[in-house]
C-alpha cells in the first residue's frame, strides 16, 4: 500500500476545512496510508519587509525538510509547478509508485515554499494561476489524491 505524506505549514483553523480533511482521510484509508504533518507557521509582522519574508520562508522550509520521510518522492505545491488534468495526475502517482514506496507533498505557508525545498523536490504541482490559501490547497490536494486512486481503481467517483 502506497504511503502518502502531506507536510503542510500551519493547521486547519476552520471547522469546515478540518471536516473536509477528515472525510478525505477516511476515504483514502482504504487506498493508501495517509499521514498529514503540520509544521509551525512562522509569525509575521503586519507589513513584512522582503528580508523578513525570505526569513519566514526559510524557517518554514527547514521545518518542512525535517519532516519529509526518507526515500519519499517529494512533490511541492507551487505556482510555477506543472498543471495536471486529473487522469494525468493519477498516472504520475502510479509512475512514482514504481520507484518509491512513498510520496510526500509539501505545502508552504502564506508566502510560499523555500527554494531549498523546491530544489529538493522531484516534481512541482500547480493548481493553476489562481492563488489559493494553503488551507484550501490542502483540501484540493486531498480530493485530487482521492480522485487519482479512484481513477486507478476504476471507481465511479471520477466521471
Amino acid at each position: 500500500m502506497m504511503n502518502i505524506t502531506i507536510v503542510a505549514v500551519g493547521n486547519l483553523k476552520e471547522k469546515y476545512f478540518r471536516d473536509a480533511s477528515a472525510e478525505y482521510e477516511k476515504r483514502l484509508s482504504a487506498m493508501c496510508k495517509m499521514n498529514i504533518i503540520e509544521v509551525k507557521e512562522e509569525r509575521s509582522p503586519d507589513n513584512p519587509s522582503p528580508a523578513q519574508i525570505d526569513s519566514i520562508i526559510e524557517k518554514e522550509g527547514e521545518r518542512i525538510m525535517e519532516k519529509i520521510p526518507k526515500g519519499s518522492a517529494l512533490i511541492t505545491l507551487c505556482i510555477e509547478g506543472k498543471e495536471y488534468a486529473s487522469p494525468d495526475f493519477s498516472r504520475l502517482i502510479e509512475k512514482i509508485a514504481f520507484d518509491h514506496s512513498s510520496i510526500c507533498f509539501a505545502i508552504g505557508g502564506s508566502f510560499g515554499l523555500s527554494d531549498h525545498v523546491k530544489r529538493y523536490a522531484k516534481y512541482h504541482l500547480s493548481f493553476g494561476k489562481m492563488t489559493l490559501t494553503h488551507q484550501l490547497s490542502r483540501i484540493v490536494l486531498l480530493e485530487q489524491i482521492y480522485r487519482a486512486f479512484s481513477i486507478q481503481n476504476h471507481s465511479k467517483y471520477h466521471k
